[in-house]
């Protein structure tokens, strides 16, 4: 199926009220599913300049995603990314040894977002948004602490975060 299909056939899903349908079935188009997922509920309407999406839930507990109700009304390779993300937390809040510290767990989830390590199977995004989330992963990266054990650990992804935004100008 390509993107396109893909696009139609969500957009199908939208139009007729099924957003949490239409996440199960991207989950399985994608090969995304997780069995520490327990599930999807909606929170607040997203704003174009504001899409919120977490994953709530326990330490080594299964996790819920929230999204928003009109999460298609967005790109979609866009969704993808951000759900991507929210499966990285899943992962993190299920799998031993779990990422304790939040500015470890959304380094990593930014960075997933632009490099695909976990999904290389979820669509590239515009370099306008690339640009975004990767300097959205800096931020955390910076939050851990000048020389710190955690940004020792991420020094050559953060190289690459770094490389990837020159390249975008």
């Amino acid at each position: 199926m390509t993107l396109d299909e893909i696009k139609l056939k969500i957009n199908t899903f939208h139009k007729n009220g099924q957003v949490i349908n239409a996440i199960y079935w991207l989950l399985k188009k994608y090969n995304l599913k997780n069995a520490k997922l327990k599930g999807f509920e909606f929170r607040e309407i997203a704003k174009p300049d504001f899409i919120l999406m977490t994953t709530e839930g326990d330490f080594g507990e299964p996790q819920i995603i929230r999204i928003p109700e009109n999460t298609f009304e967005f790109p979609l390779e866009l969704m993808l990314v951000l759900i991507a993300h929210e499966l990285v937390h899943v992962n993190q809040k299920t799998i031993k040894p779990y990422v304790l510290d939040k500015n470890e767990r959304e380094w990593q989830a930014y960075y997933e977002i632009n490099f695909h390590v976990q999904f290389p199977q979820i669509p590239e995004i515009s370099n306008f948004h690339k640009k975004f989330f990767a300097n959205k992963g800096l931020e955390y990266y910076n939050r851990m602490g000048e020389g710190s054990e955690l940004q020792q650990k991420y020094a050559q992804q953060k190289k690459q975060v770094e490389d990837l935004i020159a390249s975008l100008k």
